[in-house]
């Protein structure tokens, strides 16, 4: 709690109210960031699929792209993700599948595809996800939006504060990366944002928040 006290003047009513109101603001990105992921991981996984005309590309291409020796320096990520994608399935008693391998994969799996040494494998195919993004958007543009968002869900998903700057009560951060996951989702589909929306009570919990705080 010494974040939050810091934040309130060393009081603990005020801190605690801050705490739930820091977790009342995290839950409501949960709809958001799952269905962010899935459609994210849903487009990609199309994508590559088409690229190497092999919907079972996850699993084959653990010998070929992902072992590629370019790959030494990430020590073969992708590969070793697969891999233990397969462990895990059947240490459950299940069959190994192309599905259930995408499924098990994280969202760090999905976005280090527009990291460069991945990209260039791949022929840089899943820029192609985002049909609808402006001209001068560029991988590394993308590339950077997909990693301030996976670090923000990670921040979530690990009950990490997600309402300050430095040492001030502040929801700018999470504001910012609620606009992001929505630019990034209407350069897939238009239509992902009028569903997302419908999950979407984030506006409301920040501004309960801002009232309660008065910043």
């Amino acid at each position: 709690m010494n974040r939050f006290l810091l934040a309130t003047a060393n009081s603990k009513v005020k801190a605690q109210k801050l705490y739930r109101a820091n977790l009342r603001v995290s839950q409501s990105f949960y709809p958001i960031l799952n269905l962010f992921e899935i459609f994210l991981r849903n487009i990609f996984n199309y994508q590559v699929s088409a690229h190497f005309a092999n919907p079972n590309w996850i699993i084959t291409e653990k010998n070929g792209f992902m072992n590629d020796h370019s790959l030494t320096g990430s020590r073969f990520f992708l590969k070793n993700s697969i891999l233990s994608a397969e462990r895990t399935i059947r240490r459950k008693g299940g069959l190994v599948t192309a599905g259930k391998v995408v499924a098990e994969q994280s969202l760090g799996f999905w976005t280090s595809l527009f990291d460069t040494h991945h990209y260039r494998l791949i022929g840089g195919i899943v820029i192609h996800s985002f049909r609808n993004k402006p001209a001068g958007v560029n991988r590394s543009a993308i590339n950077q939006k997909l990693n301030r968002i996976r670090e923000f869900r990670n921040r979530v998903y690990h009950n990490e504060p997600i309402c300050f700057n430095g040492n001030t009560i502040d929801f700018t951060y999470a504001e910012n990366i609620k606009n992001e996951i929505y630019e990034i989702l209407n350069w897939i589909d238009a239509d992902l944002t009028d569903y997302v929306e419908y999950f979407d009570a984030i506006d409301n919990k920040i501004n309960l928040a801002k009232n309660l705080f008065k910043y």
